[in-house]
């Protein structure tokens, strides 16, 4: 089994165990980390798809890696993509954001409640 295909078990085991976690659990905390074990998962798969064998950061610091020496255009295979990169640092951001407002609102259920239980939520509803 080779580095890749370990990093993309990882990352599908994670968001199993969070799509398992949200569908079983009935604790809205526990709900809250199963939906972030998703978001990770899928921060590891996308590093995964960008991930190439033998490649080194987008860091020229080297003349050999260009192409050649008039023009400034990289070898291909030489430095992984850093789309790829800069996509899952935004998407981190955006899921520590939306973990957060998730927490909020769990606290404001709770403190209005006084239950984190889904199933005593809805039957409260009308």
């Amino acid at each position: 089994m080779n580095e890749l295909t370990l990093y993309y078990l990882a990352a599908m085991s994670l968001m199993l165990v969070g799509f398992m976690g949200l569908v079983w659990k009935r604790n809205l905390i526990k709900m809250v980390l199963a939906f972030t074990l998703i978001d990770t998962g899928a921060h590891l798969f996308l590093v995964a798809l960008g991930y190439l064998p033998g490649a080194t950061a987008p860091i020229v610091d080297d003349a050999g890696m260009f192409a050649q020496a008039q023009s400034l255009m990289v070898r291909q295979g030489a430095v992984v993509d850093p789309v790829v990169q800069a996509l899952v640092l935004t998407a981190i951001v955006i899921g520590v954001g939306v973990t957060a407002l998730m927490l909020s609102y769990v606290v404001r259920i709770y403190a209005r409640r006084g239950t984190l239980d889904i199933a005593e939520l809805r039957r409260l509803k009308w």
